[in-house]
């Protein structure tokens, strides 16, 4: 009797582990997305390039990994990690087209 109550809760700790570990990898993804965001965010803005909704995103993305949706958490920060990158883009391609105008457009 008490071998098998040994196993079984061996057994029970053992599927309970794999749970948290699993959750704590789709955690570990999500912060270091939100990094990424975070990072592509701040070299945006170094050059004038942050657009509107960035840093809104940013916020919604923590909250959800905060929530524990992790998923989610990781597919808000992408966004805004796309959205600032593209922001940068933006703002060197603006610069570069700048620079062809006439001193008198300027």
């Amino acid at each position: 009797m008490k071998i098998k109550t040994i196993i079984s809760t061996l057994v029970l700790t053992a599927f309970c582990l794999t749970f948290v570990g699993c959750a704590s990898v789709g955690g570990g993804k999500a912060n270091a997305a939100i990094s990424a965001a975070k990072a592509a965010k701040k070299k945006a803005a170094s050059v004038g390039g942050e657009w509107r909704d960035v840093g809104k995103i940013i916020k919604k993305a923590e909250a959800a990994n905060k929530a524990g949706d992790a998923a989610k958490a990781t597919k808000l920060a992408n966004k805004a990690k796309v959205q600032a990158e593209s922001g940068y883009k933006q703002a060197m391609n603006q610069s570069k087209v700048a620079k062809e105008f006439p001193a008198y457009l300027k």
